[in-house]
């Protein structure tokens, strides 16, 4: 059963970078891609970035140039470094483990979900 667990959310004024982590326990083969998503009051989920163990990424148009999604040698910690934030990055920020495939940054067919992360951006 994978876990996912995310922090380093907050609030932070434009122009400004949050770090997002995303503690991983329990993977599962069948879920290769590891992604971020995230949901603003009102709006739908959206990917933002994606990446496998392998180290390929993707990234929706939104975070292309400003966001970078990355893992930790040992594989149990997913990263979103997220510089020159905007008013409209305000959201709920969760990760995320599909089997695919990707599309735009956006992980298909996800399995598990973290609780989020809440990102303001003023």
């Amino acid at each position: 059963h994978v876990q996912l667990v995310e922090s380093g959310g907050g609030s932070v004024q434009a122009g400004g970078s949050l770090n997002l982590a995303c503690a991983v326990s329990g993977r599962s083969n069948r879920s290769p891609y590891m992604g971020w998503f995230r949901q603003a009051p009102g709006k739908p989920r959206e990917g933002v970035a994606a990446m496998t163990l392998s180290g390929w990424t993707s990234y929706a148009d939104v975070a292309a140039g400003r966001f970078t999604i990355s893992m930790n040698n040992a594989k149990t910690t997913l990263y979103l470094q997220m510089n020159s934030l905007k008013i409209d990055d305000t959201a709920m920020y969760y990760c995320a483990t599909g089997s695919g495939p990707v599309e735009a940054g956006e992980v298909r067919n996800v399995g598990s979900w973290g609780q989020g992360t809440q990102v303001t951006v003023s």
